[in-house]
């Protein structure tokens, strides 16, 4: 991909020559490309286009050595202009970030400026991944940016706020670090502002390139694998808690993959990988942290998810094994009913191919909104052992059967009558089997044959649907 100046009237270096850059925004450059040529140098801004891998990929960078990467009107318009041509040419968008913000002695141009780049990204949300990544400090227009991209990515030095430490004294009272404010540790496991914490900046541009790969080419040959049984990585016993990531890895392609939001809403895991080639989006629930429950913050996590990977074309791909939603006043206060409603509206709406495995269990509301046949799923499996129900069998016996389980004082004898009853209510409500009369499971298949019946599945569905009468486009 040979560059050629971007048509945008600005002063831009003559000769265009990357040697002239300087030596922060040259490395930075460097480390995301393979081969690329310098489109635009201006006021504080520089734009390469090149290729990553044979990606082509639009990537602009901030100089922090010129006023601290403050943004005035020239460099607002060479970002905005980098993306409307990463927009125009189809290819990933990256932004390195070292910003300030708005320039103060530019005035409220600069503002305007910054409020122009805000509105080339959204032109090109849902059409182009936008990947930034922040390396120092990034503030207000310098953080709205990285926060309306689809992927942000933090270095250890990377700090995103609206407003510096010395404002938030000055307003607020409150005595606080750029770190505290901003840093790695609050956006990446707090605020989930930031999907990718980096030990180091270049860890920071590899997660930047890695994803350029798997959104720039959504379909690549898939070599031979070599197969991991999931049933071996996931206790037959639903009281044990594990590591859901293996059982990922497991189903997708080796090596193919990136966890985003790892640290935020833990109870639920949201990656991107390869399956048989082709780029998906995987959400799944990580009975490690709440037992896997769903809450507030995992309906923000998984909501976001599922619109940007149907906005990407990326076909989803949800492993259940979920007891529930967190119970609690909290949960109610965080306004776990609004934020978890995201996930359903997003997934009821998606028009991207979307398949469901049960592997232990799937309860209550949870069932529905983790890719449930009821709210759209394409294809529904559940391994063998898996239970499904409004909620566990022993959970509902407590409920329904309360007075006569008072009534028996002796723990071993109420023990032995949960049991029986238990055994009970999972014969009348039919369970997994009942699952499959009714439809909303389609087929019970062996753990082994997880990835087979995926790929089978995703290769019998149109990469996308048409317009759906009446609902969300």
């Amino acid at each position: 991909m040979t560059a050629e100046p971007l048509e945008t009237g600005r002063k831009a270096s003559a000769a265009l020559d990357k040697g002239a850059l300087p030596a922060i925004v040259l490395a930075r450059l460097d480390a995301v490309f393979d081969d690329w040529d310098l489109a635009l140098a201006v006021d504080g801004v520089a734009v390469g286009m090149g290729e990553i891998s044979g990606v082509e990929c639009v990537v602009f960078a901030t100089d922090p050595t010129v006023q601290g990467g403050a943004l005035g009107v020239e460099g607002c318009g060479a970002i905005s202009d980098a993306t409307d041509i990463a927009n125009m040419r189809e290819t990933p968008c990256i932004g390195i970030w070292h910003s300030g913000g708005a320039r103060l002695r530019e005035g409220v141009a600069s503002l305007d400026g910054v409020g122009r780049i805000f509105s080339a990204q959204v032109r090109a949300s849902g059409r182009i991944p936008q990947i930034s990544v922040v390396l120092g400090p990034a503030a207000g227009g310098g953080a709205y940016g990285p926060a309306l991209s689809d992927v942000v990515i933090m270095g250890p030095s990377g700090r995103v706020f609206v407003t510096g430490p010395d404002v938030v004294r000055r307003v607020t009272g409150e005595d606080v670090d750029m770190e505290r404010l901003g840093g790695p540790d609050t956006h990446g496991t707090t605020s989930g502002v930031a999907h990718i914490v980096a030990p180091t900046d270049d860890e920071a541009l590899y997660s930047a390139r890695r994803l350029a790969l798997l959104l720039g080419r959504q379909q690549v040959p898939c070599n031979d694998v070599v197969l991991t049984d999931p049933a071996d990585l996931v206790p037959s016993d639903p009281r044990h808690s594990y590591d859901v990531r293996p059982v990922i890895r497991a189903v997708l392609d080796p090596g193919s993959y990136q966890e985003l939001h790892r640290d935020w809403a833990t109870s639920a895991v949201t990656m991107v990988g390869r399956l048989g080639g082709r780029t998906v989006g995987v959400v799944a629930n990580d009975p490690q942290k709440l037992a896997g429950c769903l809450d507030a913050a995992t309906g923000d996590k998984t909501g976001r998810f599922v619109t940007w990977c149907d906005s990407m074309g990326l076909p989803l791909v949800f492993l259940v094994d979920v007891p529930g939603y967190l119970p609690g006043v909290g949960q109610e206060d965080e306004g776990v009913l609004r934020r978890g409603a995201k996930l359903l509206h997003a997934y009821a709406g998606a028009r991207v191919p979307r398949l469901t495995v049960i592997t232990r269990k799937a309860f209550g509301g949870a069932f529905i909104a983790m890719g449930s046949k009821g709210l759209g799923a394409d294809k529904v499996f559940a391994w063998p052992t898996a239970q499904v129900d409004v909620m566990g069998a022993t959970a509902a016996v407590e409920v329904l059967d309360r007075r006569e389980l008072a009534a028996v004082k002796d723990p071993k004898e109420r023990a032995a009558l949960v049991t029986r009853l238990a055994a009970q209510h999972e014969a009348t409500t039919g369970g997994l089997t009942r699952a499959v009369e009714c439809g909303a499971v389609d087929e019970i298949i062996a753990p082994a044959q997880t990835r087979q019946k995926l790929l089978d599945a995703l290769a019998a569905l149109p990469q996308r649907r048409g317009k759906r009468p009446n609902g969300p486009q």
